[in-house]
């Protein structure tokens, strides 16, 4: 075990991939000369050359629609969005050929291709560079999307990514890339698919994924003073999303509580609750609660982005409420 930062744990991840099959490259804007917009890829120009590591125009419809194209023909293109905000412009190549392209092809074509870059609030980023998109695009059928929380499975998610026959979105958070922590040595793989138990509990099970898994571990901490055992599941994967672990973990503790940065409409806790209302009914104590960000863009005021902001203290208010019944 070596500790690494989150950014040094996803750049080690893409440069063992590209030394181990030549068909894997990166592509966007400032990867290459500038070392990256958040230095994740930091001297890989130098070793892997400019054919691998390339820089790209701002036009983000089109350096995906060329990854699309050349990983239809056999490539393992990993492309980065200096924001996943700015994926909207390449939206259509996402949605429409990179999700859909197998299916519509008879299975002539796979299109085994990395989205990367941060997602969702960043500091005082204001309205249109602070959004979370993982509910829009974990909504499409051919997409995997995944969302890691700290650079060990950072790491062991990118490289499966990498690897995956199909389209994976890689979702990060612009203010963990700094974030250290023990990654292991050695080949390593984390299964796209499958949740995580980050602290075992038996009171209230609190289901989060990315930079908001370390916003429930601290709500936990502040929960057991009081005497309250919380189980935090890190979802990691968020298509295909894994359910059973959910479940499993409330037939224990009877009470749910999801915790995510999107706005509440249409979010990952609709479909945690309606799938708990159905496969685990019997065993819920308490309606399931939701903690999101609050429904307005993000402001620019910084009292303001706090407020709008999932925190520890909503976090353990939705706690007690389900667990009291108040």
């Amino acid at each position: 075990m070596r500790e690494l930062t989150f950014r040094e744990a996803l750049r080690e991840a893409m440069s063992e991939e590209m030394r181990r099959d030549e068909r894997v490259y990166l592509m966007g804007e400032e990867v290459a000369e500038y070392n990256g917009a958040y230095k994740v890829s930091q001297g890989m120009l130098a070793e892997f050359g400019p054919k691998r590591v390339i820089d790209t125009p701002i036009s983000e419809m089109g350096f995906a629609g060329v990854g699309v194209g050349s990983a239809m023909l056999g490539l393992r293109p990993i492309i980065e969005f200096m924001t996943f905000n700015f994926s909207l412009v390449a939206i259509d190549q996402v949605i429409n050929n990179a999700a859909k392209m197998h299916q519509m092809s008879g299975g002539q074509f796979s299109v085994p291709i990395v989205f990367r870059g941060p997602s969702g609030a960043a500091g005082q980023l204001a309205a249109t560079h602070s959004q979370s998109f993982e509910n829009w695009f974990a909504n499409t059928p051919g997409l995997k999307v995944v969302a890691p929380s700290t650079p060990a499975n950072g790491k062991g998610l990118l490289k499966s990514a990498i690897r995956d026959p199909n389209p994976v979105l890689v979702m990060e958070s612009e203010q963990m890339y700094g974030d250290k922590g023990m990654v292991p040595d050695g080949e390593f793989l984390i299964p796209i698919g499958k949740a995580e138990i980050t602290r075992t509990g038996k009171d209230v099970t609190l289901v989060t994924f990315g930079k908001m898994v370390h916003v429930a571990l601290a709500a936990s901490e502040e929960l057991a003073k009081e005497g309250i055992d919380v189980e935090v599941i890190d979802l990691l994967s968020l298509r295909p999303l894994d359910y059973d672990t959910i479940i499993e973990s409330v037939k224990k503790t009877n009470r749910c509580v999801v915790l995510e940065e999107s706005w509440p409409l249409a979010a990952f806790a609709g479909e945690i609750t309606y799938m708990l209302q159905h496969r685990a009914f019997d065993y819920l104590d308490a309606p399931v609660r939701r903690v999101t960000s609050r429904d307005t863009p993000l402001p620019y005021s910084m009292p303001l982005v706090e407020a709008f902001l999932p925190n520890p203290r909503r976090v353990t208010e939705a706690v007690k409420a389900v667990l009291y019944r108040n």
